[in-house]
């Protein structure tokens, strides 16, 4: 297979005097949009050059007809190729699959720090999936039916109760659905199934992890196995969901995060 073509969006602040740029990798079945409502604009007012990458066969990246047979190894060389664009050792922030994707790249690749948000659980997806199927009977036609374009007001109920706080409605949710879409199948099954290099030597490296005390699809109460693993300091934000940088309690977040990268990542 020819390289494929991916998209890369770079949001340059002003100048700060040699602070580490960010990039952020986005979950499953969305795409680097998520990341341009919040988290974006508020780097970018604090010094930091931001970045984002669509993983292949998501948003404006190549191959979404052929989404099924990539797997994280595969997005994890998106990253790489990224970072090479970028040219300087940046700080990491992942969310959900993504922070899976980010370990990949981890296995060999440098960064300055990483951030991650919502993370897979080491132990794998296959128990939350269980427990979401369990309280949410409609759950897994809802997620079918908004990744296929099938947007209603019902499909935006259960989205929001499963993936964000209790203070977002249906109607608020509805903005962000256009952004979803299929995910590789492959790399479904991959999460599904524990990380089984969770327990492997890592090299020393700031690591945040951080969740939302309402997460219904990874609890926070998760968060210390990844946490452990990677010696990282914890974060948990009160009343948000899944979506963290969606959610109304995003700025509590971002001003954690905007502290912790100035206290433990030399500019």
């Amino acid at each position: 297979m020819n390289p494929r073509k991916i998209q890369i969006r770079s949001y340059p602040s002003s100048p700060t005097g040699g602070r580490p740029p960010l990039l952020f990798v986005h979950g499953a079945y969305v795409n680097a949009t998520c990341w341009e409502y919040n988290f974006i604009p508020y780097f970018r007012q604090r010094g930091y050059d931001c970045h984002t990458v669509d993983l292949s066969g998501h948003g404006e990246s190549e191959g979404r007809e052929h989404i099924d047979n990539f797997t994280l190894q595969d997005y994890a060389e998106d990253v790489s190729r990224a970072l090479q664009k970028i040219g300087s050792t940046a700080i990491l922030v992942g969310h959900s699959m993504g922070c899976r994707v980010l370990e990949r790249y981890l296995d060999s690749g440098e960064a300055a720090g990483v951030i991650f948000l919502s993370p897979v659980p080491t132990t794998g997806t296959a128990g939350s999936a269980i427990q979401l199927a369990l309280r949410y009977p409609g759950f897994i036609q809802a997620i079918n039916a908004a990744v296929n374009g099938q947007i209603s007001l019902k499909t935006g109920e259960q989205i929001t109760k499963i993936y964000f706080s209790p203070d977002v409605t249906p109607h608020e949710a509805l903005q962000f659905l256009p952004m979803l879409g299929p995910e590789s199948q492959l790399a479904v099954a991959e999460m599904a199934l524990p990380d089984v290099r969770w327990g492997a030597r890592r090299r020393p490296l700031p690591a945040l992890v951080a969740g939302g005390t309402y997460d219904a699809v990874f609890p926070a109460s998760m968060l210390h196995f990844m946490a452990s693993a990677w010696r990282a300091d914890v974060f948990r934000t009160r009343g948000a969901g899944h979506m963290l940088m969606l959610d109304p309690q995003w700025e509590s977040l971002a001003e954690h995060m905007l502290a912790w990268m100035e206290s433990r990542i030399p500019g």
